[in-house]
């Protein structure tokens, strides 16, 4: 699977842990000379082709079947090669109806780099971004950029935003509703209704349909938490159809329907099962992102797939590697990888194995990272370990492989992702590489 975005990229000190025998060159003659992981310098973040293809098809299987368009969230990876991934028609890739983003910036990125139809889920008043998008729809009549509101205030500044600019097509606007304790969002039906109604008064937006993100709700698979999550999006099709009633949708004569979009990396099972059939009428669109790398930590423990739907999960595409550093203490090993290169806002960095020694499981079981700091990582060998004389197996020079958690916070520290092959090889080959723009 070939997902480079260009091949002609020059290698330089820029790209972290590649090898200096390859600066200067390009990456394509890199990849000629057929690396391995041990050809680079720890630490190391890997991808696995091998495992976002499975997490790719997986979710498109699941979307088809259960009636939904996917715009998975691009800011997760920041990488045009894997959204193309993401965009491509079946089976070469998830045939996504589009991409989701955070930021106007993010959205430049994307349109850059050829992706037609941008849903930016939140809301844009900053009026560089809301000028950027006015532009980008009136030079590209085939391009759709729709952005999130919910207020009557931001419906205002968008309008100053674009203040003394002629408008040429009007900005898609979705109303986003919320909940109490949530984050963005208007608080209630009623306070939706009225940035709905605000957007239709306004000469240069228009009303697309309704979105929100039922992650803010609920942090865990409890019924209590999957109640909660059933009643917002319950309340969400109730406020697309009251809009839909009273005639507030306009389509401009093209035919398009509303979008209904919801759906983070936790909860999507829950959107697939109670939009559509409320719905009917409208493309329910399912933004999840984090399944395209997948984790070995706080998503593994939550994600719906292979737990309510089917018996086949997503696999963690990402790992890192790290080198041991010092042993002081019979119980403590201090590897080079930090905060600078692993995630730890959801959960820290799992001992998975010894590179080159699958089989002494010993050393690492029952072991546990307890801190990182900017450029080390603490890893507690078990107690077990130490008076079995497991741990002393574990040698200053040893490459740990491990597992991370939350990919959002792991791939924008580095620039050039190496791809291998199969990651559970004694040395895997890396046959590619993904540039990430963050």
């Amino acid at each position: 699977m070939e997902i480079t975005q260009s091949t002609a990229r020059p290698l330089s000190a820029r790209d972290k842990s590649f090898p200096p025998s390859a600066h200067g060159g390009t990456l394509a003659g890199f990849l000629e000379t057929a690396p391995t992981r041990s050809a680079f310098a720890t630490p190391l973040l890997t991808l696995d082709a091998a495992a976002m293809a499975h997490n790719v098809a997986l979710m498109a299987d699941w979307a088809q079947d259960a009636g939904v368009r996917l715009a998975p969230h691009g800011k997760t990876t920041m990488a045009p090669a894997l959204w193309r991934q993401l965009l491509d028609d079946r089976p070469r890739g998830a045939g996504s109806w589009g991409l989701t983003l955070a930021t106007a910036w993010q959205a430049q990125v994307a349109r850059a780099n050829g992706v037609p139809r941008i849903l930016i889920a939140n809301e844009v008043v900053d009026p560089i971004g809301l000028r950027w998008i006015a532009g980008e729809l009136a030079a590209h009549p085939d391009a759709e950029i729709l952005s999130w509101a919910d207020g009557v205030d931001v419906v205002r500044a968008m309008e100053a935003g674009l203040e003394g600019i002629e408008v040429a097509r009007p900005l898609p606007v979705l109303v986003e509703l919320g909940g109490a304790g949530g984050r963005t969002g208007a608080r209630d039906r009623a306070a939706a209704r009225a940035v709905a109604e605000a957007v239709v008064a306004s000469r240069v937006l228009v009303l697309a349909g309704v979105g929100g993100y039922e992650g803010a709700l609920a942090h865990d698979a409890d019924a209590a938490s999957i109640a909660r999550v059933d009643a917002y999006l319950t309340d969400l099709a109730a406020l697309h159809r009251e809009l839909a009633d009273a005639g507030l949708y306009d389509d401009g004569g093209s035919g398009s329907r509303p979008v209904v979009t919801a759906g983070g990396s936790a909860y999507f099972d829950r959107v697939g099962a109670v939009l559509p059939p409320l719905c009917p009428d409208a493309e329910v669109v399912v933004r999840s992102g984090a399944f395209h790398i997948h984790d070995d930590g706080f998503y593994a423990g939550i994600s719906p797939m292979g737990r309510t739907i089917g018996d086949v999960p997503f696999r963690s595409a990402m790992h890192v590697w790290a080198r041991v550093l010092s042993r002081p203490e019979p119980g403590l090993a201090l590897l080079d990888c930090g905060r600078r290169d692993a995630s730890f806002d959801e959960g820290l960095p799992v001992a998975q194995r010894i590179a080159g020694r699958a089989d002494d499981d010993a050393v690492l079981s029952g072991s546990h990272v307890s801190a990182l700091n900017d450029q080390h990582m603490f890893l507690r060998l078990s107690e077990d370990a130490v008076a079995s004389g497991a741990a002393e197996r574990l040698r200053v020079g040893d490459v740990v492989r491990f597992g991370l958690s939350h990919p959002c916070t792991a791939l924008d520290k580095w620039r050039l992702i190496p791809v291998v092959a199969d990651v559970d090889a004694a040395d895997p080959a890396v046959v590619d590489a993904v540039e990430t723009i963050f």
